[in-house]
């Protein structure tokens, strides 16, 4: 129940944070945009507490961690693999022209076949 009264609380905050924007309308646009931050990120700390705020912070360290272990492809690799995706839309392009010709073409023929 604890748990649940953070997020609540939490949830309330950044509430507050974007209400602050709107309350504040004559206010300079630093101190409106700071009430949001501070919102968010006082509702942040607040959820962070809760057991699904520590169980959401260990996940985002193990993913940073599982995102350290990927080797990444070289720019080489990158630069080749990003000419074969440009190539193969290319074929496709023209294929699906092709194909839509020749519909276009049958449709006509049966359009002018018909009357």
């Amino acid at each position: 129940m604890a748990d649940k009264i953070k997020l609540l609380i939490a949830v309330l905050l950044v509430i507050a944070g974007v209400t602050g924007f709107y309350f504040l309308d004559g206010a300079p646009t630093v101190v409106r945009v700071l009430s949001v931050i501070a919102g968010v990120v006082l509702g942040g700390l607040v959820a962070g507490l809760s057991a699904p705020g520590k169980h959401f912070f260990r996940f985002a360290l193990d993913s940073r961690d599982e995102a350290r272990k990927v080797v990444w492809p070289t720019r080489k690799e990158t630069i080749q693999m990003t000419g074969v995706v440009m190539a193969f839309v290319v074929v496709m392009a023209l294929f699906l022209w092709a194909v839509d010709g020749v519909l276009l073409w049958l449709v006509k023929l049966a359009m002018g076949q018909g009357s």
